[in-house]
């Protein structure tokens, strides 16, 4: 996916199970951000920059989703251990991550795995990407995004 792409109407499954649609949030931003993986401290501290500036996001239009790998029981525990008030999309098979091109090899002490890339995608109120933000400051992440940097 680049600027400029129609993001996909399906998005998934959240923590509870339901169908997230782009339709939902028709009219409102998106900022929709993937990260590898809940309650690892890089993960934990962009999702408490996320819930920390969730007020000033939400008034400023836009909606927060979170999508990684991780199964909906997972996502339940990270969002009550860390009082997330918006919802993370269980894409337990990557193909959200692979539709947006999210989904790459990683290497981690010489070994090389498939996992995913730290990225946000902001999606105007039509349904259209209008930013991509790959360089993500996670303690600052909420900051940059509405920022515009």
């Amino acid at each position: 996916m680049k600027v400029g792409d129609k993001a996909p109407e399906i998005l998934g499954v959240n923590q509870a199970g339901k169908e997230i649609r782009l339709s939902d949030y028709a009219g409102r931003k998106i900022a929709l951000y993937f990260y590898p993986k809940d309650n690892t401290s890089g993960c934990t501290a962009e999702a408490c920059s996320l819930r920390d500036g969730y007020d000033e996001l939400r008034e400023a239009g836009y909606e927060v989703i979170g999508v990684s790998k991780d199964s909906e029981k997972s996502h339940q525990r990270f969002i009550e251990k860390q009082s997330l008030p918006f919802d993370l999309v269980a894409d337990t098979d990557t193909t959200l991550n692979q539709a947006f091109g999210v989904w790459v090899e990683k290497k981690l002490y010489g070994r090389a795995y498939m996992g995913t890339a730290r990225v946000t995608f902001i999606i105007d109120e039509t349904g259209v990407i209008e930013r991509i933000i790959d360089k993500v400051d996670t303690r600052n992440h909420a900051r940059q995004i509405l920022d515009n940097k």
